[in-house]
């Protein structure tokens, strides 16, 4: 066998080898610590919000009384000045304690999270940069005093996934714009202050260079909620439909400057796994749920199971795949970056496939390991399962995206086709 290949191809155990995992700052064990004092309580919450189906304005109180509400404001403009791993490392514990907190929670801090850093480091001109500072001085301003702010994608077809432009439209006014569409699985419908709106600047044969990104007040003139709620699980979130009649916003409402949106999403791909942290904290709770009741720890449980070969080894799997997918997260969000490498990227969406579909996994040996006790309402275990096989629908990277994404990434070269 000719094995020249192997030239070429050994880099890639070099990137796979070569990783300095960081270690938690200061700073983001204060914040974490900060969750734990609060995380019973939205537990606690948890099981009347998923029976209701209903938002859990309780905890976004809380989250204001934190300061959280401007976790990723920059600290110069007023906030907590949270970068992109503290906030995966902040999410994944609030969803410890209730996924639906922490899956609405990353609605409202990607706002601010995707406008900071990440645009000033992108080249504006000076009359961008002077005009999002502005912008965002209100919305930032906004966030610390408490509106919530949500940023609904969906719109029931390949937009949000990036195949072709929104069709929710924003057309140019005298005063500002005015937005027509609708957005469905928009998580906080009803309970957010401000909709960030991704959509398409209503020009002749518009493409997706023409996303705009426009908060929306809640109580605007034209704004509407409409539908039921009624899903399977992350029923806290409140992902009804919105629709938008003619909405007049002012200049200001933009999140961003025109054109750039675009360009950040090619250029920072992880902004788009902020979810991952969710999941996470979701398969280590059903983890240390499965734990805490073979022990005979958890209250309303009086009969010990650990000592079972079959439940030891269902404990192990559960544990080794934990392991593997907090190692992918670890590794992933401590890569974050303008402009990632190839190997950076394909990582990523392994990162996110492998969480979520862990996190389902785990769940699911949950449930067996543990039986039938604890499949009742009382136990959050029936919860957990049930919210842990939504991850993988996640726009815009759902679990098939990501299959179909890294696969092609990893057997085609930049620019490559077929007939090469």
């Amino acid at each position: 066998m000719d094995s020249s290949y192997l030239a070429e191809y050994a880099h890639s155990a070099d990137s796979n080898a070569y990783f300095h995992g960081l270690p938690l700052t200061d700073e983001q064990k204060h914040l974490i610590a900060k969750v734990d004092e609060y995380g019973v309580k939205w537990a606690e919450r948890a099981f009347k919000h998923d029976r209701e189906a209903s938002f859990p304005t309780e905890n976004y109180v809380d989250l204001k009384a934190m300061g959280f509400l401007g976790l990723c404001v920059p600290k110069r403009l007023g906030g907590l000045g949270a970068d992109y791993r503290t906030y995966t490392l902040v999410a994944s514990r609030i969803a410890y304690y209730c996924g639906n907190t922490a899956n609405t929670f990353n609605m409202h801090n990607a706002n601010a999270l995707w406008t900071a850093d990440m645009i000033d480091a992108m080249d504006l001109t000076d009359a961008e940069r002077e005009s999002h500072e502005h912008n965002r001085a209100i919305h930032y301003g906004n966030m610390i005093n408490g509106s919530i702010y949500s940023q609904p994608f969906s719109e029931g077809s390949g937009a949000a996934a990036g195949k072709h432009p929104f069709g929710t439209t924003a057309t140019r006014s005298d005063s500002g714009w005015v937005l027509n569409g609708k957005k469905i699985f928009a998580s906080l419908s009803g309970h957010a202050n401000y909709y960030g709106v991704l959509c398409t600047e209503d020009v002749p044969n518009a493409t997706l260079a023409d996303t705009l990104f426009i908060a929306i007040p809640a109580d605007a003139p034209g704004v509407s909620v409409v539908g039921d709620w009624d899903p399977l699980g992350m029923r806290g979130t409140v992902s009804r439909t919105l629709i938008f009649k003619d909405v007049h916003v002012p200049d200001t409402a933009q999140l961003m400057p025109r054109g750039i949106y675009i360009k950040a999403a090619s250029q920072y791909p992880h902004m788009f796994m902020t979810l991952t942290p969710t999941y996470m904290g979701v398969a280590q709770a059903a983890f240390d749920f499965s734990v805490a009741y073979l022990r005979g720890d958890v209250a309303g449980v009086n009969v010990k199971r650990r000592m079972y070969p079959t439940k030891q080894h269902a404990i192990a799997e559960m544990y080794i795949k934990l392991q593997q997918a907090w190692a992918l997260f670890h590794r992933v969000t401590s890569e974050f970056k303008r402009r990632p490498s190839r190997e950076e990227r394909s990582r990523a969406y392994a990162c996110q496939y492998t969480v979520m579909e862990y996190c389902a996994e785990i769940c699911a040996m949950a449930v067996r390991v543990c039986g039938g006790q604890a499949m009742l309402k009382t136990f959050p275990l029936e919860r957990l399962y049930r919210d842990s096989r939504c991850g993988a629908l996640m726009l815009p990277w759902t679990a098939e995206i990501c299959i179909d994404r890294l696969g092609y990434g990893l057997l085609y070269k930049e620019g490559e086709r077929d007939d090469d």
